[in-house]
């Protein structure tokens, strides 16, 4: 199986061969919850978030990505921050791939679905944000959800 594997400042991380535009989402319900999704390529909890596609709007690219990798629809509310610390490479073993960090992170609230695993995710829960700070997780990942949970005014680049 494919997977990802995630380097932070590591002099055996792979150089960075690539540089692709994203987005993560961190969709919150009425209660307070977050979504969140066990990753398949990783087994790492995360928010969702994938690429953004050409001819794609970054809020368009949020809103399908959360519905293909969770089964919620939602619409965007906020950005948190910016990520693209060059010390964060990600290695995707179905290619070689070694991607610099690039990642938008927004806010949205849930209109529709029910939490749904894909094949990007194994698993798919509202978790409150002191289980959220329980889960596995990647350090990008946990600075991204920190961020957001911090209640910062503006937003985040890093």
């Amino acid at each position: 199986m494919a997977r990802r594997i995630d380097y932070y400042d590591d002099p055996s991380a792979p150089k960075a061969n690539s540089l692709v535009p994203s987005v993560n989402v961190v969709v919150v319900n009425e209660a307070g919850d977050l979504l969140m999704i066990r990753r398949s390529d990783n087994d790492n909890w995360a928010v969702p978030g994938g690429a953004i596609d050409l001819g794609e709007s970054v809020s368009q690219a949020a809103v399908r990505e959360t519905k293909e990798e969770s089964g919620i629809d939602c619409e965007i509310t906020g950005i948190v921050g910016i990520y693209s610390d060059p010390k964060h490479v990600i290695l995707y073993t179905s290619n070689g791939e070694a991607r610099q960090e690039f990642s938008i992170l927004l806010t949205a609230r849930p209109i529709g679905g029910e939490p749904t695993p894909s094949d990007e995710s194994t698993e798919v829960r509202w978790v409150t944000s002191a289980d959220a700070q329980t889960l596995t997780m990647d350090r990008s990942m946990r600075l991204r959800i920190n961020d957001y949970l911090s209640g910062q005014s503006s937003p985040r680049i890093v």
